[in-house]
């Protein structure tokens, strides 16, 4: 599945997949797909949305990249110029060929329903066949309001398979997709029509992590995350050759057929699969008891490499209960490798010449990252085994670790070592761990003490120099982790310039039974 359809200087077409938002208006939620493209490349950073479909919806999206192009785009909805075409699937019995629907349609609670009182909807229904799961069904949606035509499917005896909200049978997916587009150019006027075809039997979950991933680069990433995904409390991630599945809970024997039809069933077939046992009380357990098990295959080398962006990182899964990188910072790396924060917010003026420091850096991901683009490194953590393990990685990737510093040492001793100094550097990240403790500071607990950290790092920060502040302390609201940076800038007399805040990628999908833990800012501080 490509998520890009079309592209020109006037306007991007793409092919959304199901579960994933349009748009998230608070950045709390979960990053749309509309500021996952705004904020990922340069080329993009002007787009403006023309119209919407439901998370639940997959298919075609137009979005404007000029002025010019937004105003024509959007009066040719408004005037409905514009032919919209989905297609459906319902496991009900369907007793028509063709099927005109117009009501008013208004919010009722969670839902919207036909009434007295509303907005005019109108929907043509028209029977294509029976399908494997039911009878499939092309659906035009004269006007655009929201659940239009899961209203009108399910209020006429047939809703859509997977639509748990509207009545719909169980399944893995809602089966609605925005099949085809047919508008006019913009600019030249000239009639353009976008289709993108679809298998609703496909797993969703699949093509979400498709769109988003270039397994040419990055063969590691989050598989299932949990209830989003339709596994509550289990998390798999594919990390090469191999899977790493981890719950609170033994495999059951569902999830252990699931992960070998993964394991036998790819286009590159997987070497084995490792299942870990998550445990909230870690400390003091010896390594064999919080490493991962084989389960499935065959065993793991002591060590092997997985690709990220085009770079190299090794993995151990024999070293404990972490096995060298945190997938979910995927594309906050990436924005030190592309020198590209978000819209109109580039990391340095120039990489070659920049200093970074990275606190807390564990095996030195953001370190490499930084390292590739140009900027002089140097990373500083508490336990050696990790700065060797960020040296190892340093070298998978031709990077010379003797051309950039390592530093086994107490985070809040070595800035306040660093100030004393007068060192400084352009870029600062933070990305601490939620408990930790040594002898020179103490107890560090992330949702109490962060804005001391902010406080101390930006005391060796440059001025415009940009600060990079994240935590996965999940009881820790964004709000309030917000007020703890912003407390902490302000109380070195410094101003906050810009600010960008980043939520989990979208393979580590959001719901309300799982909400958002990750919780990540960039700042440019004066």
């Amino acid at each position: 599945m490509n998520l890009i359809v079309f592209e020109d200087e006037h306007l991007l077409v793409v092919n959304k997949p199901a579960g994933w938002n349009t748009h998230s208006p608070s950045p709390y939620a979960g990053e749309g797909i509309y500021e996952w493209l705004k904020h990922r490349e340069p080329r993009w950073a002007k787009l403006a949305i023309i119209h919407r479909l439901d998370k639940e919806t997959s298919g075609l999206i137009v979005f404007g990249k000029t002025a010019s192009a937004n105003r024509s785009l959007s009066a040719q909805f408004e005037n409905r110029s514009v032919q919209k075409t989905y297609v459906l699937l319902t496991d009900h019995p369907v007793a028509f060929q063709n099927l005109a629907v117009n009501s008013k349609i208004a919010r009722s609670g969670a839902q919207y329903a036909s009434g007295s009182q509303g907005e005019p909807a109108e929907t043509r229904f028209r029977l294509l066949g029976t399908y494997e799961n039911g009878n499939l069904l092309e659906a035009q949606p004269v006007t655009g309001r929201t659940h239009q035509i899961r209203v009108h499917a399910a209020e006429n005896g047939f809703p859509i398979l997977g639509d748990a909200l509207y009545g719909g049978k169980t399944f893995s997916r809602v089966c609605l997709h925005a099949r085809e587009l047919r508008l006019k150019h913009p600019e030249t006027q000239h009639d353009l029509t976008f289709s993108a075809e679809l298998k609703f039997e496909d797993d969703a979950r699949l093509a979400l992590r498709q769109v988003l991933i270039d397994e040419q680069e990055t063969n590691a990433f989050r598989l299932i995350h949990g209830a989003a995904d339709g596994w509550p409390g289990w998390y798999v991630e594919k990390l090469g050759d191999f899977l790493l599945s981890q719950s609170e809970q033994p495999l059951s024997e569902v999830q252990k057929d699931f992960l070998q039809k993964h394991l036998s069933g790819s286009e590159r077939p997987l070497r084995g699969v490792y299942h870990k046992t998550l445990s909230r009380h870690i400390r003091g357990a010896a390594i064999q008891q919080t490493s991962p098990d084989l389960v499935l295959g065959e065993p793991v080398p002591v060590e092997f490499s997985v690709c990220e962006n085009g770079m190299n990182f090794a993995m151990r899964f024999n070293e404990g209960y972490s096995v060298g990188l945190f997938l979910d910072q995927r594309d906050n790396r990436r924005r030190f490798l592309t020198n590209h924060i978000a819209a109109q917010f580039p990391l340095f003026a120039s990489p070659a010449k920049a200093e970074v420091l990275n606190t807390f850096s564990y095996t030195c991901g953001f370190s490499v990252a930084a390292a590739q683009a140009g900027a002089r490194v140097t990373s500083l953590d508490l336990s050696k085994k990790y700065l060797e393990w960020g040296r190892r990685n340093f070298a998978l990737n031709n990077l010379d670790p003797a051309q950039h510093d390592f530093i086994f040492g107490d985070t809040f001793d070595w800035l306040h070592r660093m100030a004393k100094k007068k060192r400084s550097f352009d870029a600062i990240i933070l990305d601490p761990p939620t408990f930790s403790q040594s002898k020179e500071s103490g107890v560090f607990r992330a949702d109490k003490d962060y804005g001391e950290l902010v406080q101390a790092a930006v005391g060796v920060l440059k001025p415009s120099g940009v600060l990079f502040c994240s935590t996965n302390a999940a009881e820790l609201k964004p709000e309030t982790f917000w007020e703890m940076i912003n407390a902490g800038v302000l109380s070195m007399k410094r101003k906050i310039q810009q600010q960008h805040y980043v939520p989990q990628p979208p393979d580590f999908p959001i719901t309300r039974e799982e909400p958002s833990y990750l919780k990540t800012v960039w700042l440019r501080v004066a």
